[in-house]
């Protein structure tokens, strides 16, 4: 029997979780290469052999997905993939388009298709769109759940940009283990807060083993998704969080919908300062299309370090990066405290160089924002030149992580930090109660 030649396009996430849980072993596939995008300098790698397992012994190549019509002829792929998230239905039907009329099917695969099992209870927090705020809740309920009594794991979404054999299964419990792992700005955003909180923390590129390993020392896994995208794990309780400054974004991207529609909690979050018809635009949305979920409402309130004095002051606010750019934020948390103390906005955009400067080309909807683009060492030390060049009295650091303890920067820096407050009822302690998550006794020390 002739193998079904495939090509997955993703964006070194996803893509090679498909690969695992789905193709890895089936001898009726071929998995030609994986497609990259979205990301800085992740194509012209190899997926390696250590991880596609026997049937590939040379690995795969990881090619640039702009190529994706020569790659289809060059590979002769019968099927294409799709296998990324956070992008627009329209994108979908354009990357098609491409594939189809290269002469290649095209494909998605449903969520139950690349869910793992879990021996343990698993809560899953994923959202309709990036930069929704599911880092908050999902720090949120990780604190329920240990005030509970249950050991809890976070399992969280792949961001695997470096060594990927090295990276196969990753295990973070304190700041050293981000230095041993040479993480990126993005990854230690995601991960730092759980560490400081005292959660334990993995990720990597397979899944499977993560799981095994995670389940050792849990009662509880919680899964802390990435974009938009859906659950790794097969979740006890589904929360999505929708983000109403961007009201109707849940019904327009991929796979944003597709979790709103399988959620049993919607968390409408930033209910502080969104406005209150976007709430209930949401809210009528999550009601006419997940009808049996429970809508919860929650603020992100923000706090300002050591009440810092802005009024009148030149202020260059820094952002998560991926909220800015996928995620098409045009602000974030330090923007909104500028504005809220007065000050103002520095547009760092004539000082940026290098990446920084690009990033600034291929995403024009950011705003007057610096994004946090760290990937790579080279790419940070030019967000710290762009920093340093800016005309600015006060560097404003929005991002989950304090940049100080990365780089210098010599302008007088305050950071502005934001959480998870529910308003009224339900709360996500009663959910968790509801669900019979809460309360579950931490299991017994082995003799």
């Amino acid at each position: 029997m002739t193998a079904t030649r495939v090509l997955i396009a993703g964006a070194a996430g996803r893509d090679f979780h498909n690969f695992n849980v789905v193709f890895r072993d089936r001898a009726d596939v071929e998995v030609v290469a994986f497609t990259a995008t979205q990301i800085p300098n992740i194509e012209g790698r190899v997926y390696p052999a250590s991880l596609a397992g026997a049937r590939y012994p040379d690995g795969i190549p990881i090619e640039p997905e702009a190529e994706l019509e020569r790659l289809v002829r060059r590979y002769a792929v019968d099927e294409v993939v799709f296998s990324y998230s956070d992008v627009t239905y329209e994108h979908i039907g354009h990357l098609a388009s491409r594939a189809l009329a290269a002469g290649a099917g095209y494909r998605l695969l449903s969520p139950r298709e690349t869910m793992l099992t879990s021996q343990k209870p698993v809560v899953a927090v994923c959202a309709v769109r990036t930069g929704a705020g599911k880092s908050p809740t999902t720090r949120r309920v990780a604190a329920l759940l240990r005030d509970s009594g249950s050991r809890v794991a976070v399992i969280r979404h792949p961001m695997p940009y470096g060594d990927l054999a090295r990276q196969a299964v990753q295990r973070f419990a304190a700041y050293a283990d981000l230095q041993v792992a040479e993480t990126t700005i993005e990854e230690r955003e995601e991960y730092e807060p759980h560490i400081a909180e005292g959660t334990v923390v993995y990720a990597g590129v397979d899944y499977a083993a993560i799981l095994a390993r995670a389940e050792e020392e849990c009662d509880v896994l919680l899964w802390d998704g990435g974009n938009n995208d859906t659950s790794f794990l097969t979740p006890n309780l589904l929360i999505v969080v929708a983000d109403p400054h961007r009201a109707g974004d849940e019904l327009r991207y991929h796979p944003g919908e597709t979790n709103l529609r399988l959620a049993d909690v919607v968390v409408v979050n930033k209910v502080d300062t969104a406005p209150p018809g976007a709430v209930e635009q949401v809210e009528a949305t999550i009601r006419a299309t997940s009808p049996a979920a429970v809508i919860l409402r929650a603020e992100s309130p923000i706090e300002l370090e050591g009440g810092a004095e802005l009024a009148g002051r030149r202020v260059l606010a820094i952002e998560d990066g991926p909220t800015l750019t996928h995620g098409g934020m045009a602000f974030g948390a330090a923007t909104v405290a500028a504005r809220e103390h007065g000050a103002e906005l520095v547009d760092p955009r004539p000082f940026a160089v290098g990446s920084i400067a690009r990033t600034f080309e291929t995403y024009p909807s950011i705003g007057p924002v610096l994004p946090a683009m760290g990937y790579g060492d080279a790419q940070v030390a030019e967000l710290r030149e762009t920093i340093e060049r800016a005309d600015a009295d006060v560097v404003l650091i929005g991002t989950p992580i304090d940049l100080r303890r990365l780089m210098g920067i010599s302008k007088p820096a305050v950071r502005v930090t934001y959480s998870l407050r529910e308003v009224g009822s339900p709360t996500l302690a009663e959910v968790l109660r509801e669900a019979g998550l809460a309360g579950r006794p931490v299991a017994a020390e082995p003799p």
